[in-house]
């Protein structure tokens, strides 16, 4: 019999709140934490706007000795804080830097979209073009490298088990805790850390500026830029930070004493071949209702049992598709279909830790029996409006909230779903 995974502690880096309390306020007030990026304009962006964390260098220098600091870039800073919080929260405690001692249980997948863009733009190729190779500096790699943010977190924690960097584009973070919860399921290890982080920088925001998939139309008014499930909706907005969870054994969790924040207790990992209507860009109806139906078979879920939905919804043309996959798979209709709120409308679409910082707020509207609102579609899309019943403008109390279901769908026509369940013990 496999092992029920549960989730001791949480860590999270995101543009309205770093750290679970100032994340669970803004969630519940519904506050948005996109600003105007200047770097952006100065490149000369159509969009100018993003979701970029605050505070966080102070944090980073609170927290790491300067030799750490030095050789870690954006998306090893936030990976490092989430990771750190989720540590604590999970009630460990952090390794001495000159202990011998191995972690052999635990382990991390820690994944990226896109990897060190900051560190290639702004020292690998302006030293090389210069013939400057020597200055680039030693750690260079270690940055650059995809697999660098979970080998940094591997030696902050003196981790033994499997330590690796999934990369699935926007399904990145949410597939990396399902990944951790196999491994734990098959006895592999005892607990994992897992999520995903993204650095904020223009130089990976380029390309989908140039797509023309980002909001331009919203420069003015950046905290009403992100607009999923909006007939107004003009696009995503980029965003950065990381999610992380700390999955565990439920026998390590209970016997250790552990707080339990609840069950991870279904996933699904599909791809949707880029056909029927999937492509590069776009999700395969079919395979996403697939993966929603997969997860909570999985989990031994019924649809009528999910309370709640924290969808990929990114204020693109696919939103008016998603919400009708997810009533597809749960075979739950308007008026039926269960309240389902985006929380890229606060935080925009933070790439390969999306899934990871919507798991966290996931977790923390189960376990504190709310959904939060899903804000500026007050102009709900034509093709969501028989749906628009099931979506929070304004935060909802949820007596006895049981399940909730979180997925993504990335470029690569690539899906992950996860169904979060309370632990009663």
């Amino acid at each position: 019999m496999s092992a029920r995974v549960v989730i001791t502690g949480m860590g999270v880096v995101a543009p309205n709140g770093t750290g679970l309390t100032a994340f669970e306020e803004s969630l519940r007030a519904g506050q948005s934490g996109i600003r105007h990026v200047e770097a952006m304009a100065e490149a000369n962006f159509a969009c100018t706007v993003a979701g970029v964390p605050q505070g966080v260098d102070a944090l980073v220098d609170a927290e790491f000795e300067e030799d750490e600091r030095l050789v870690m870039n954006g998306s090893h800073r936030y990976a490092s804080l989430a990771c750190l919080e989720a540590w604590r929260d999970a009630g460990l405690e952090r390794p001495a830097r000159d202990s011998e001692t191995v972690d052999w249980d635990t382990g991390a997948i820690v994944g990226t979209g896109i990897g060190g863009m900051d560190t290639t733009a702004e020292k690998v190729i302006p030293l090389t073009n210069a013939g400057k190779v020597r200055r680039i500096g030693s750690t260079s790699v270690e940055q650059v490298m995809a697999s660098g943010v979970s080998a940094r977190v591997s030696g902050q924690f003196a981790l033994g088990n499997q330590v690796t960097t999934n990369s699935s584009a926007c399904s990145t973070g949410t597939e990396a805790i399902a990944m951790g919860v196999e491994r734990i399921r098959r006895g592999a290890a005892v607990r994992m850390l897992c999520g995903g982080s993204e650095a904020a920088t223009h130089y990976i925001w380029a390309g989908f500026d140039a797509m023309r998939v980002l909001n331009r139309r919203s420069n003015d008014a950046p905290e009403k830029a992100s607009r999923p499930m909006s007939g107004s909706a003009g696009g995503f907005v980029p965003g950065a930070g990381a999610g992380i969870l700390m999955i565990e054994s439920e026998e390590s969790a209970l016997a250790r004493g552990a707080r339990i924040y609840a069950e991870v207790a279904g996933q699904g990992i599909n791809c949707g071949g880029h056909r029927m209507g999937g492509s590069m860009t776009a999700p395969n109806p079919e395979s996403v209702k697939r993966c929603i139906q997969a997860a909570l078979a999985d989990a031994g879920v019924e649809a009528h049992e999910v309370d709640a939905i924290n969808g990929h919804l990114t204020a693109t043309g696919a939103d008016p598709r998603e919400v009708g996959s997810w009533s597809a798979a749960l075979g739950r209709g308007p008026g039926e279909l269960p309240p389902i709120t985006s929380t890229k409308s606060m935080i925009g679409h933070t790439l390969g830790a999306a899934g990871a910082i919507e798991s966290v707020a996931s977790v923390l509207m189960l376990a504190g029996g709310f959904v939060h609102p899903s804000i500026n579609c007050e102009d709900v899309h034509p093709e969501i409006e028989p749906y628009a019943d099931s979506i929070p403008h304004n935060l909802q109390e949820i007596d006895g909230m049981k399940v909730i279901v979180k997925a993504g769908f990335g470029f690569g026509d690539v899906n992950a779903c996860l169904v979060f369940k309370r632990w009663d013990g």
